[in-house]
């Protein structure tokens, strides 16, 4: 006869929990029976305590510690299924790393630009795949997310109110005038458009609107390649630089920091749990599935993306390749196609915005109120953060003075940290309790953590060397 039992691997454990009467008004004591990995003199080993104690019911006094083991939840697994997760997961990838990108393609030159997209899209999903359920990384969870949220306050800045050498959209619409302000704009739209959206307490409820901005960003993507492709055709196109440029000092210090900044545009990782938990039918093979199929949208759109931004403007590519689009792009409909681009591309930061949000909130809030109830059962701790944080991104935006500068350093330390550094270390350090990691996990494990370590440190010489010079 069939049956639905299977067989507990000896590295697994179980959880089982006895509830008090659920409809009693006082919170009901949980007792809980973990069943942990196996012993090979002693079984099982057994664990009993209350939920309420200390420590969450887990038996600190042993060595291991499963609290890192990946992607392991004891909650509901009802929730959205794979294309709500791909959206929340794609739109936290494809943010304002997109229009950095051509920049660096700019320094790389066509083809190493080309090939490290797609290397670099390929080693972000293996990490994602090790990166476990609960790590102990809020601070830089916090570094990078903020840093994020602020290039995104930027990026509004220099589109609709212009950037030194760049005209805005309200210029361009209304004429100078109050409206143009660049500080005032910025307020405009964190408290009309942003603040809404980010006081939304679960990240399933903003799957629409992840749908809507992965749809504006591929919007993007075709009018830019469209254009290129007509431009391409009608010989309006100079030949791109296929290789990087060795001519100058400045040259070579952007090529130190470049590597880093494509990193930073793939960094994704501080959302992976949240979706996981609320992932329908949840396991880690259905995750790793939903990361795949995020890495091959992200891939494709970065790689059409920095291809034609790079083709349509070539060394006059800035950092924010958004404001390149003032200018006449010498094709037919050249003004409204410019609009397009741009306005579609800052209504996608706005429905991104909040995604990244949600994960800097909750981190600050376990980082800070450590202890306290959940921020879910909190709804005045949870309103009192999120506007906390928006007052602090909205100055940090003010003072920061291009994406250029906030991504060279969160790529190089955070983002290198959260994307390659720290999952390749608790892979590693994992590995053993988990049940080993194959000869091809533990290679790879130790290669991106070399990687990653070089590309960081050399990184942080080049910033700071790169600051050293423009002060001379």
């Amino acid at each position: 006869m069939d049956s639905t039992y299977s067989i507990i691997p000896k590295n697994s454990y179980v959880e089982i929990q006895s509830h008090n009467n659920l409809h009693s008004a006082r919170s009901p004591l949980k007792t809980l029976v973990k069943l942990l990995p196996f012993d090979e003199e002693r079984g099982y080993l057994y664990s009993s305590k209350n939920v309420n104690d200390r420590d969450d019911g887990f038996d600190n006094d042993r060595d291991l510690d499963f609290d890192n083991y990946p992607l392991i939840d004891g909650g509901s697994k009802t929730g959205p299924g794979i294309s709500s997760a791909v959206f929340n997961l794609t739109t936290t990838i494809i943010g304002a790393g997109i229009m950095a990108l051509q920049a660096a393609m700019k320094v790389l030159g066509l083809i190493p630009g080309f090939v490290l997209i797609i290397l670099m899209g390929i080693l972000s999903e293996i990490s994602v795949e090790l990166l476990p359920a609960r790590i102990f990384l809020e601070s830089c969870i916090i570094v990078n997310n903020a840093g994020v949220l602020v290039v995104y306050l930027i990026i509004m800045g220099d589109v609709m109110s212009g950037s030194l050498h760049h005209v805005g959209v309200f210029d361009q619409w209304l004429g100078n005038g109050v409206w143009d302000q660049r500080k005032l704009v910025i307020l405009v739209a964190v408290v009309v458009f942003l603040a809404p959206l980010c006081v939304l307490e679960r990240i399933d409820s903003l799957s629409l609107t992840s749908a809507a901005s992965v749809a504006l960003a591929i919007v993007f993507v075709v009018v830019a390649c469209v254009i290129a492709l007509i431009k391409l055709v009608e010989g309006k196109i100079d030949a791109p630089r296929m290789g990087p440029d060795f001519g100058s000092k400045k040259a070579i210090l952007d090529l130190l920091v470049v590597i880093p900044i494509m990193t930073n545009a793939y960094v994704c990782h501080f959302n992976v749990q949240p979706i996981y938990n609320e992932l329908e039918g949840r396991s880690p093979q259905k995750m790793n599935r939903v990361g795949r199929i995020t890495t091959a949208v992200c891939i494709v759109v970065y790689a059409f993306t920095a291809v034609s931004g790079y083709l349509l403007f070539g060394q006059g590519t800035e950092s924010d390749v958004l404001t390149n689009f003032d200018e006449d792009l010498g094709i037919r409909f050249s003004s409204a196609l410019n609009y397009i681009v741009r306005v579609g591309y800052i209504l996608h930061l706005v429905l991104v915005f909040p995604v990244v949000h949600f994960s800097l909130r909750q981190t600050v809030d376990a980082l800070l109120l450590e202890g306290s109830a959940p921020l879910l059962e909190s709804r005045k701790r949870s309103l009192g953060l999120t506007a906390i944080l928006l007052v602090l991104i909205y100055f940090g935006s003010t003072m920061i003075p291009n994406i250029w500068t906030a991504f060279k350093f969160t790529g190089a330390t955070t983002g290198m940290s959260l994307g390659f550094i720290f999952p390749s270390l608790i892979a590693l350090r994992l590995g053993p309790h988990g049940g080993g990691l194959s000869i091809g996990e533990n290679f790879l494990s130790w290669l991106m953590l070399t990687l990653a370590i070089v590309v960081g440190i050399v990184g942080v010489i080049g910033n700071i060397y790169g600051i050293k010079s423009q002060s001379e």
